[in-house]
């Protein structure tokens, strides 16, 4: 049987990021949520592919992280476009 380079190997291979938290240094912090305490109230975050954030407007995000945080269960697409 070959290797496939798609799937679930590639998915683990890239460097995901959330982009709803950025670091003051002008990266983004790692995805996923470290210990949670039941009293801190910390927005849900919204995961992708450092190279795709690197790709993405400041208004892109935006938008990306306003309509996870709405929605946060609901599998939101990243990119959203208009309709002409």
């Amino acid at each position: 049987m070959a290797k496939t380079s798609g799937g679930l190997t590639k998915w683990f291979k890239e460097d995901w990021v959330d982009i709803g938290s950025k670091k003051k240094s002008g990266g983004y912090a790692k995805c996923g949520r470290t210990k949670q305490k039941k009293d801190a109230k910390r927005k849900y975050p919204k995961c992708v592919p450092r190279a795709k954030a690197d790709s993405m407007s400041k208004s892109q995000i935006k938008s990306a992280v306003k309509r996870k945080r709405a929605n946060p269960m609901k599998k939101v697409k990243t990119i959203v476009r208009k309709k002409k």
